[in-house]
């Protein structure tokens, strides 16, 4: 939903001025207002799918989050907490890239290592179930951010499976993911994206 005003007339980027450059990088942050309320819709995809597990992918996101909020955790681990599987259904076998590509220039070098780094750890309480090594996870002793990891896993993704547990709705994390993904002054540009949603 970028503004009609004018754009780059180059057909290559050999040909581009820094002009054109200049243009293009004005309509950046209205890009990444659309792209943290295309975080908010991703999320409400994963309520479609369960995947076999005891509750959906949205509310197991939304447990993990809300767990980790109860328990006193900043907000940046509780925007962590909730967008670390977010990448669920666009590439189960690597989603844990996802999450973390999508947060590292908003967050700590720690946090994005725990969300880079969650699924080998989760790993560790069901992957000898699977055939694969649950101790995957020892590679990575040496990393100051193992036992943040580890505690991550242990504290709030592996037990948020409940579907008697009473989750804080997505509406509730709205906010904390406009804070950290909308660049200051482009609160509205979101709006307007969240108006002209048929669920917004």
């Amino acid at each position: 939903m970028s503004d009609a005003g004018v754009r780059a007339r180059f057909t290559t980027f050999e040909e581009s001025t820094r002009e054109e450059w200049a243009e293009i990088m004005r309509h950046i942050p209205a890009t990444q207002a659309m792209a943290a309320y295309n975080v908010v819709e991703q999320l409400r995809l994963l309520a479609s799918d369960h995947g076999g597990f005891p509750v959906s992918r949205l509310e197991h996101s939304l447990q993990t989050a809300t767990r980790a909020e109860e328990d006193g955790r900043d907000e940046e681990y509780v925007l962590c907490a909730l967008l670390h599987d977010i990448g669920d259904t666009l590439a189960p076998f690597n989603h844990p890239t996802i999450g973390a590509g999508l947060l590292k220039p908003f967050v700590s070098e720690a946090h994005h290592w725990m969300v880079e780094h969650h699924g080998i750890f989760q790993g560790y309480y069901f992957w000898h179930h699977i055939g694969l090594d649950r101790d995957t996870r020892d590679r990575y002793r040496d990393s100051p951010y193992y036992d943040l990891t580890d505690e991550f896993c242990a504290k709030y993704d592996q037990t948020a499976f409940d579907p008697d547990y009473v989750s804080a709705p997505l509406e509730h994390f709205e906010p904390l993911i406009r804070r950290f993904l909308v660049p200051k002054g482009y609160e509205a540009a979101y709006g307007a994206f969240d108006a002209a949603s048929p669920t917004g």
